[in-house]
C-alpha cells in the first residue's frame, strides 16, 4: 500500500492580529504622549550680565521683604496682616508708587525679598498685589547665604 504525504497548506498571514496589535499600539501611545508643554520650553528671557562703559543713574527701587511668618515690609514698614491674601493697604501705597513714578518718568521697580521659609503663597500674594498697581518691573533677590 502506497502512502499518500498529506497535503500542505500554503501558509497564510492572518491579519486580525496584526490589526489589533497595531491600534493596541496606538492607543498605547497616545496616552503616554505629553500634550503639555513643559516650563522649560515657555521662551523665558533672563537678564544677562553686561558690562558697561557709562554709569547709569538707576531709578528708585522700592524693597519688598516677606518675612516667613507672612508678615509684609515694604522699605522697612509693615503693611496688612499676616493673614490678608488681598493686602489692600500694600495694593494703595503701590498705586501711588507707580503713579509718581509715572509723573516723574522714571521707571517704577519692585524687587522682592523673601525668606528661605516663606511660604509660595505669600509670595504669590505679593505678585498680585504688584499685579493689582499694575507694576510690570518685578524682580526676585535671593538671600545672601
Amino acid at each position: 500500500m502506497r502512502m499518500l504525504p498529506p497535503e500542505q497548506n500554503e501558509p497564510e498571514l492572518d491579519m486580525a492580529p496584526l490589526i489589533d496589535m497595531t491600534f493596541l499600539l496606538l492607543i498605547y501611545f497616545i496616552c503616554t504622549c505629553t500634550l503639555i508643554m513643559p516650563e522649560a520650553d515657555l521662551g523665558i528671557r533672563l537678564p544677562g550680565m553686561i558690562s558697561q562703559a557709562v554709569t547709569v543713574d538707576m531709578p528708585d527701587e522700592q524693597m519688598i521683604e516677606i518675612r516667613n511668618n507672612g508678615e509684609i515690609l515694604l522699605n522697612d514698614r509693615t503693611f496688612d496682616s499676616p493673614d490678608s491674601p488681598e493686602l489692600p493697604e500694600l495694593v494703595a501705597t503701590l498705586t501711588r508708587y507707580r503713579l509718581s513714578t509715572e509723573a516723574a518718568k522714571s521707571k517704577a521697580l519692585i524687587t522682592i525679598m523673601a525668606d528661605d521659609d516663606t511660604p509660595h503663597q505669600r509670595v504669590i500674594d505679593v505678585m498680585n498685589a504688584c499685579a493689582a498697581a499694575k507694576l510690570k518691573d518685578v524682580s526676585f533677590s535671593g538671600s545672601a547665604e
